[in-house]
């Protein structure tokens, strides 16, 4: 029993293989018995061939015709082998009924082999989907529970033991380990994790058992996320094969009326007798379809996004690829992007009737309600003071935030927001914020009105006064400088950078890293606006960004480049390519796989062109037989296709 159910499985796996070793012996088989001279033996195997290795081509020829009223190139082929084996017939020279077997037969054994390297594409982006086990094991009342990964809910606490596999992203609750995030991220190397660091399905851990929180439904995980995506990219045709599939539907129309004037005219034109006018015009059929040109641009496309996967770039789909290729100008957030975004106060200075603590406790009171990186940096370094709740609290996007604490109004931003509240800024402060400022790093000013208005934002400029300033530091990416430079060498033609912060430290960050051009200050829809005036000078802009208010210019922008560990849901959701590993010099990697996509395409509709015209001038002048024509034909867009899958590597 285990024989037939492995031979029905292999069938199944390979029946386009199948069909062409069975359409090539029968094939054999019939040539040979007509050799002999058997005719009734040759007559029942060669229809058997035919059948054998043109019943795929025939089926989808056929559904296209009746469902689509549209033509196929696989029907067209099936016409010319029938063609050519009547022709055969009515001139008793059945040579031409083996000719259209051959035809058949190379078809077969063309669309097996671009179905193994289609398949090759395909395995390589869905090892994917076998990165995340089945089930997890949750401690429910101390004891481990095996459930399935779609019964966790978020608040589970999770068993992971060395050597599996983490079933779904969360945070750790204890124990110590390194994990292999290869898969998700593209680092080579494991990654040390211990409590309270974040973990990612799909992800390999180490020699240490942890004990993991879920922090999010299974299904909005990282990984869940990129398979999704990628399913995504490979349904969705880019602009250029939408092309190419619009051409193929006028242009094989164009074949067959073309065909049909080959097989009438020439007798009457050239003085060609009609098996020769008939078999040339079949001859035309096979050549002149345009597979090898249906196949220049999918496969390639497909194979650069598994690439691109492999090293931790995510392409949501073709035509993004495409894209990156041609950008001109690229635009960088600053925050969490040419910076690592983990902020941490780096120096408190109050004013002589307070102390640097009052400071910190003031503005974390307010900050505690604010999601922004440098609202957490100050709750963090004032986490060992004894915090008070505040109401009232409101945020100014790009400014500040406000609130009532302890019936003190409090107030943290920016020199420009804080000034609206306070007549007259400590030359003092001021001197040494200008100089925080110069060495890159972000300055916070605190005031507090000891009688609060009933609205957070009102009795602006009476009753407060300056507690201090906050210095916030934010480190550079390591490898910002390098990709700045490595981008250049590209030739891309602008770079700039885009923040909210002030001028002082956006410009020391830039000189860090390389970049000439900088937009500071700027609230969200800044940003857009200047994504737009790059667009108007080069057309294909890239925006680079991981937060909330970098939505809008992702959007906007030709192509949306998201972080992908630091950047918010929003911004992946709204960005075209995803960093996994937050590693900028995968810019320039992904610019550099789309220049070669677009090469290799060009490449392939050059061979794909020149192939159909040599062919075509050859049947014109009868050099070629149907044999040599489907050979040249089916070899080309084999050719194509592997060409296309060099980008794998």
């Amino acid at each position: 029993m285990l024989y037939p159910q492995r031979f029905n499985q292999f069938t199944r796996e390979h029946a386009d293989t199948v069909a062409a070793i069975s359409c090539g012996l029968l094939l054999f088989l019939g040539w040979f018995a007509l050799h002999l001279g058997w005719l009734g033996l040759a007559f029942l195997l060669l229809p058997a061939a035919y059948v054998i290795g043109g019943y795929e081509s025939a089926r989808e020829g056929l559904t296209t015709l009746f469902k689509e009223k549209e033509l196929d190139v696989d029907l067209l082929m099936i016409v010319a082998a029938i063609g050519a084996a009547s022709l055969g017939l009515w001139r008793r020279e059945y040579h031409l009924i083996i000719d259209g077997a051959i035809l058949i037969l190379i078809f077969a054994i063309s669309g097996a082999l671009e179905g193994y390297a289609m398949q090759r594409t395909e395995r390589s982006i869905r090892s994917l989907m076998s990165l995340t086990p089945d089930t997890a094991r949750v401690l429910l009342q101390g004891k481990e529970e095996e459930i399935p990964i779609s019964q966790l809910k978020v608040g589970d606490e999770i068993v992971v033991k060395p050597g599996e596999l983490i079933p779904t992203d969360g945070i750790i609750l204890s124990g110590y380990s390194t994990l292999n995030q290869a898969a998700i991220t593209g680092e080579s190397l494991p990654v040390e994790k211990t409590v309270g660091a974040e973990v990612f399905a799909g992800t390999l851990n180490g020699y240490g058992a942890l004990q993991i929180k879920v922090h999010k439904p299974a299904q909005s995980s990282l990984i869940q996320r990129v398979i999704r995506l990628v399913e995504q990219a490979q349904t969705e045709a880019p602009p250029s094969q939408e092309f190419i599939d619009r051409f193929e539907k006028g242009y094989a129309k164009v074949i067959v009326v073309a065909g049909i004037l080959l097989a009438t005219l020439p007798p009457f034109l050239w003085g060609w007798d009609w098996e020769t006018t008939i078999y040339r015009a079949l001859t035309f059929l096979v050549v002149a379809s345009p597979c090898a040109l249906m196949a220049a641009i999918m496969p390639t496309l497909l194979s650069g996004i598994a690439n691109g996967a492999r090293q931790g770039i995510l392409f949501k789909n073709g035509a993004q690829l495409e894209k990156i290729g041609k950008v001109r100008a690229i635009a960088f957030d600053k925050t969490g992007t040419l910076t690592t975004g983990q902020l941490q106060v780096f120096q408190v200075i109050s004013v002589s009737e307070y102390t640097s603590a009052d400071v910190l406790k003031a503005a974390a009171s307010v900050e505690s309600y604010s999601e922004h990186p440098i609202g957490k940096a100050i709750v963090q370094a004032a986490g060992d003071l004894d915090l008070v709740g505040a109401i009232q609290v409101q945020a100014i996007p790009g400014q500040g935030i406000v609130g009532i604490a302890q019936e003190q109004q409090i107030i943290v931003g920016n020199a420009v927001f804080v000034q609206k509240y306070v007549t007259n800024l400590p030359e003092e402060l001021r001197e040494m914020a200008q100089s925080w400022e110069q060495q890159g790093k972000t300055v916070v000013w605190v005031a507090k009105n000891p009688t609060p208005s009933p609205s957070p934002l009102a009795g602006r400029g009476a009753g407060f006064d300056v507690m201090g300033v906050i210095a916030i530091a934010d480190e550079v990416r390591s490898q910002a400088a390098a990709t700045i430079t490595r981008l250049k060498k590209l030739g891309v033609e602008q770079i700039v950078m885009l923040t909210g912060d002030n001028e002082e430290t956006a410009h020391s960050v830039a000189k860090a890293v390389g970049i000439d051009q900088v937009y500071a200050q700027l609230l969200p829809e800044d940003k857009l606006d200047v994504i737009r005036l790059l667009q108007q000078k080069y057309q294909t802009v890239a925006m680079v960004g991981d937060g909330i208010n970098d939505a809008p210019a992702l959007a906007q922008a030709s192509i949306g480049i998201a972080m992908g560990i630091s950047g918010s849901d929003v911004a992946l959701e709204t960005a075209d390519i995803v960093l996994m590993a937050d590693k900028l010099e995968k810019i320039a990697v992904a610019i550099h796989l789309g220049r070669r996509s677009q090469s290799i395409v060009k490449q392939n509709i050059v061979v794909a062109l020149g192939f159909i015209m040599l062919l075509l001038v050859g049947n014109f002048l009868g050099s070629i037989n149907l044999p040599i024509g489907v050979i040249g034909h089916e070899g080309s867009t084999v050719l194509v296709t592997l060409s296309g899958l060099r980008l794998l590597k």
